[in-house]
């Protein structure tokens, strides 16, 4: 008698266990659908054969720049006094108009500016 209650609880174990084992993540991981990634495989295969996606200039570390004009205009846009652009048009009235404008925008956030010579410190 013993050998049979015996035998139907591992019976039922084994039972229990393949059919919890259906719901493993491993078996849904290995499911032959279409995943975000597809699509992708030209693009891939384009990349591998660049030989050097980068031009030579990219390497250049030496790049001039004048630290006061970057320290000013650093500090125009923390104070958010930035300097619209100009538009670039064919007629030269506009563009005038603009330039003078920027200009002028220009002289009164430099004489504004931290460091400048206008008598306060």
């Amino acid at each position: 008698m013993c050998s049979v209650s015996v035998t139907k609880t591992i019976t039922a174990a084994v039972l229990l266990g393949a059919m919890l084992g259906g719901c493993s993540d491993i078996y849904w991981d290995r499911r032959d659908t279409v995943t975000l990634h597809s699509g992708e495989a030209m693009a891939a295969n384009v990349v591998t054969e660049t030989i050097d996606p980068w031009s030579k200039a990219s390497g250049n570390r030496n790049i001039a720049y004048s630290g006061e004009k970057a320290a000013v205009a650093a500090e125009r846009y923390r104070t958010g006094r930035i300097i619209p652009p100009i538009n670039a048009t064919t007629s030269s009235a506009s563009y005038a108009a603009a330039q003078q404008q920027a200009q002028s925008t220009q002289n009164s956030q430099a004489n504004s500016a931290p460091g400048s010579s206008n008598g306060t410190k």
